[in-house]
């Protein structure tokens, strides 16, 4: 009798264990095509914040420390008039480059990275 309950006993910790535990499944995120057709995105509203945000910190790209300057107001600017930005090859240019290289780390989602990439493709309005 006493084997069958440890029998028992253990059988049901098993059970408790099995169905205690579960296996999460972690999706990765949806691509991100970067040749697709590209999407309207207002500079004042979707890329400074966003450029403001990661890359305008205190030593980097703000006045009087590495260009461009990407502080609020004046980065539409300094990235134009720098020649950061080409309309007419827009995976060749300095900040889509820049973005995708040495300074993914500050803007680690490619959707953030495609949002600029669009912005260039679509002509780099300042609007």
């Amino acid at each position: 009798m006493k084997p069958i309950i440890i029998f028992i006993g253990l059988l049901f910790t098993v059970g408790i264990a099995f169905t205690g535990c579960y296996k999460d499944v972690i999706l990765p995120a949806a691509g991100v095509d970067p040749n697709g057709p590209p999407k309207q995105y207002s500079f004042k509203t979707d890329i400074a914040p966003l450029l403001s945000t990661n890359c305008a910190l205190s030593g980097c790209h703000v006045a009087g420390a590495q260009a461009p300057d990407l502080e609020l107001g004046v980065s539409y600017n300094s990235l134009v008039s720098g020649g950061y930005v080409n309309t007419l090859i827009p995976n060749q240019s300095e900040l889509y480059i820049m973005i995708n290289g040495d300074m993914q780390v500050h803007i680690p989602n490619a959707a953030d990275r495609q949002k600029v990439y669009d912005w260039i493709r679509t002509g780099a309005k300042n609007n």
